[in-house]
């Protein structure tokens, strides 16, 4: 497979996890809240009283402060065809820290789960690095 498909696969599989986030934040404040509270406008905008459902909220906003930055900079190492070696590395490391990071937070697994939001911003600035270099 030649690097820049790799990294494209990599973007999409990123999207599938947002899927995912999202899935499990709709999943878990619908139970909690109820499928008319789900289909209704919503304008009272509460947030999750639950904690499943809050630490669900919770990780999908996180998720959602570094996926844009993933995908500039997995789209500026194809761009440049440098989506190789320490970039594809960077890119792989944040996805994979990222699918460990969602089911660490919603168990509410403390200090593990900082270690690898870490690991996933290590992997950014590897990312970042072969944009430069």
């Amino acid at each position: 497979m030649r690097d820049d498909t790799a990294m494209a696969v990599l973007i999409v599989a990123g999207v599938v996890l947002l899927l995912v986030h999202i899935a499990m934040q709709v999943v878990s404040v619908t139970r909690e809240r109820g499928s008319q509270w789900n289909a209704g406008p919503r304008d009272e905008g509460s947030a999750p009283k639950g904690v499943f459902a809050g630490r669900a909220d919770r990780a999908l906003r996180n998720f959602q402060e570094t996926f844009p930055a993933f995908c500039v900079l997995a789209l500026l190492l194809i761009v440049l065809q440098r989506a190789d070696g320490a970039g594809f590395a960077g890119a792989l490391l944040w996805l994979a820290a990222r699918i460990v990071y969602l089911p660490l937070y919603v168990s509410g697994v403390p200090y593990l789960r900082t270690l690898v939001w870490l690991a996933a911003a290590f992997g950014l600035l590897l990312m970042a690095f072969r944009v430069i270099v």
